[in-house]
């Protein structure tokens, strides 16, 4: 299931629309510039994680909804089979599956992550992001790079790091695809 562009852009403006915010509120919360919002809430920016998780965050909903536009209703459990999950796209590149989409008031929000080899990525600064809570990523497969505050790891198949995502971090694949499982922790730290 891929989402569009527009449709997601939507629901953010609307959402905005009923939560009572301007622009400049929303530029501020999502740490961009009101002209770098206004891209892309008019649909002509992709997303970032960051940029839809301090969204739902402001407007209070599940990324999910964003996403979606439907509310996660389970709460007992939910069961998400392999190869599948709510697909999302959020990075060049990378394939993102939400592992939990349906699961009302997650206090986390688990990813299996595919972050594709790219050739010229090896000699360019990493991209980095920031967003509240923690995050911990478990290597499944590949080898990536990790970065975080000037600090850099390189993690195999079996090694995990966890730390403080609101300090800015981001990783790269190195010597083939990489696939990764990311649990983001919601909250302040």
């Amino acid at each position: 299931m891929e989402t569009k562009l527009t449709e997601i852009a939507e629901r953010i403006q609307a959402l905005r629309d009923i939560c009572g915010f301007s622009v400049a509120e929303m530029a501020e919360a999502t740490n961009l510039t009101a002209e770098q919002y206004a891209e892309y809430e008019s649909g002509t920016k992709d997303f970032s994680f960051t940029f839809l998780y301090l969204c739902a965050e402001k407007f209070g909903v599940d990324m999910v909804e964003l996403l979606t536009g439907e509310n996660p209703h389970l709460t007992g459990y939910t069961v998400v089979r392999g190869g599948r999950g709510l697909p999302i796209k959020r990075r060049e590149g990378f394939e993102y599956n939400h592992l939990a989409a349906n699961f009302r008031a997650k206090q986390a929000e688990p990813f299996l992550v595919r972050a594709p080899y790219f050739e010229a990525a090896q000699t360019q600064p990493i991209p980095m992001s920031t967003h509240e809570g923690q995050e911990f990523d478990y290597v499944l497969s590949g080898t990536m790079k990790f970065a975080h505050d000037g600090h850099f790891e390189v993690l195999n198949a079996g090694d995990s790091v966890y730390y403080d995502s609101g300090t800015p971090h981001g990783m790269i694949a190195i010597g083939g695809d990489c696939m990764f499982l990311a649990v983001v922790l919601k909250g302040k730290v």
